[in-house]
C-alpha cells in the first residue's frame, strides 16, 4: 500500500487491510491478533478484528498530520 492509500484509510480498518499494509500474510496476522501479539492495537468486535489506523500509521512511521499537509499543498 502506498502512503496516499494509507492516509486515506478510515479511523479503524479490518485486519486483512492492516496485514497488507504491514506485509503480513493473512494466517500470520490472524494468529498474532488472536495471541495478542499483533504489532499495533487490535480491537475484537464480536468475531471481527479491527485495527486503529492511527496506531498502524505510527507503526509504519507515517505522521498523518504531516501527510495531510503535504496532500493539501499538492492540491
Amino acid at each position: 500500500m502506498g502512503r496516499a492509500e494509507l492516509l486515506a484509510l478510515p479511523a479503524a480498518i479490518d485486519l486483512d487491510t492492516a496485514n497488507r499494509a504491514i506485509g503480513l500474510g493473512r494466517s500470520k496476522g490472524y494468529e498474532l491478533a488472536r495471541l495478542g501479539d499483533y504489532p499495533c492495537r487490535v480491537l475484537r468486535l464480536g468475531k471481527k478484528y479491527r485495527v486503529i489506523t492511527a496506531d498502524l500509521l505510527r507503526l509504519l512511521g507515517i505522521d498523518a498530520a504531516v501527510g495531510e499537509g503535504v496532500a493539501a499543498d499538492a492540491a
